[in-house]
């Protein structure tokens, strides 16, 4: 048994190669993955496989063996990250296990040390990995959907609050001038509030890697955000300054899902920031073709931690329930997976003496006018 440990160690760059040769001829969504995303957690297992192996002394004890823990959690994440891969399906998740386990059959047999009890091992094992990297994978996408619906859900609220105050503060006894200021104030709100129902229900449909979908156009993109800063003056009580260095700037854009993300912005703000101190939204032109808009805050600054995972949603593994991360729930994932779409980042600087501010750069002719379905969680290879 000993032995079998020994040349799985011995061989484990092998054994990864050899697999991910066949995954990639098999397994349609694998092509689009780099070599350090495919493998993911899987070189992780085969250690842990390993030193079970090393210490196995009995069918009833693999259960109690220390390293078992390790190769559901890797398992776990296996099946988490490949929810965040485009076109990965549960099926193919278990093709993956299915063709790790011959590889690793391949080469005990070669090696004329497969024996009963090493295939019991083998088997038992990557059972166990492939149901608890599936159950992983459909319940990371169930969790996606709901947090993306719930997401969206919570920003139609915005809109519609606008355009019933709007609606609440018309007098017919007010000149026509001011019925229709606030008529039309309360029709944009209404219109957008549609657009994000579409989203809502396009996020229904969300499979393996895909977020929301975009609709580009060329528009004034400093109408649009200047509009969520007037919105948000009318709904909060902070003070929200907009500072800009132009009065317009053209370019192809999906307005509806920049104004989403400069509303989460600003209202995480006003959430965790100083009720004491004004919000500034800025925007600068970095250069011809790009523009950079920024969300500052005073207040209780962000830790280091956080400042990493916050724009991953399912990437983080578990949070403490007191963690800020979990406050933003998965807003800041879609405002990074619009950046990307835009051919843009997001960048996140807090401390205590400066406050925080959110960084958003944005390309101005990354796409072509029509839809593009984005991904929700970049995961950086």
């Amino acid at each position: 048994m000993k032995t079998a440990a020994d040349i799985i160690k011995t061989n484990s760059n092998r054994i990864m190669k050899s697999w991910e040769d066949r995954v990639i001829k098999v397994i349609p969504a694998a092509q689009d993955s780099s070599n350090l995303a495919l493998r993911n957690q899987l070189p992780n297992v085969l250690d842990d496989i390993s030193e079970i192996l090393s210490r196995y002394n009995g069918f009833l004890e693999i259960e109690n063996n220390e390293k078992y823990d390790e190769i559901i959690k890797n398992s776990l994440d296996h099946g988490r990250h490949r929810a965040t891969s485009s076109h990965y399906t549960v099926r193919q998740i278990l093709e993956e296990y299915v063709i790790f386990h011959r590889v690793l059959t391949d080469l005990l047999v070669k090696n004329d040390v497969y024996t009963k009890e090493v295939g019991i091992v083998l088997k038992y094992t990557l059972e166990t990995a492939m149901l608890t990297s599936a159950s992983s994978f459909t319940d990371s996408l169930q969790e996606m959907r709901e947090k993306l619906v719930g997401t969206l859900a919570h920003d139609i609220r915005n809109p519609i609050s606008a355009a019933y105050f709007a609606l609440d503060i018309i007098d017919p006894e007010d000149n026509k001038d001011r019925i229709k200021t606030y008529k039309e104030m309360g029709m944009k709100s209404l219109k957008k509030s549609l657009e994000l129902v579409e989203g809502l229900l396009d996020a229904i449909s969300v499979k393996a890697g895909e977020g929301i979908t975009l609709n580009f156009a060329e528009i004034n993109i400093v109408k649009e955000i200047k509009w969520v800063c007037n919105e948000a003056n009318q709904i909060y009580v902070n003070e929200v300054k907009w500072e800009c260095d132009a009065d317009e700037s053209y370019g192809v854009y999906d307005g509806t899902a920049v104004r989403r993300v400069v509303e989460n912005l600003v209202t995480n703000a006003i959430k965790y920031g100083s009720h004491e101190k004004p919000i500034r939204v800025i925007m600068e032109h970095l250069n011809e073709e790009e523009i950079l808009i920024k969300v500052h805050n005073h207040g209780n600054p962000i830790s280091k931690d956080d400042q990493s995972e916050i724009f991953e949603f399912l990437s983080r593994g578990s949070i403490q329930s007191n963690s800020v991360v979990e406050g933003w729930g998965m807003g800041l994932t879609i405002v990074k997976s619009v950046a990307n779409a835009h051919g843009g980042k997001v960048h996140v600087e807090s401390s205590e003496e400066n406050g925080t501010t959110f960084s958003l750069s944005l390309n101005k002719n990354y796409n072509n006018p029509g839809k593009v379905r984005t991904r929700l969680n970049f995961i950086e290879n």
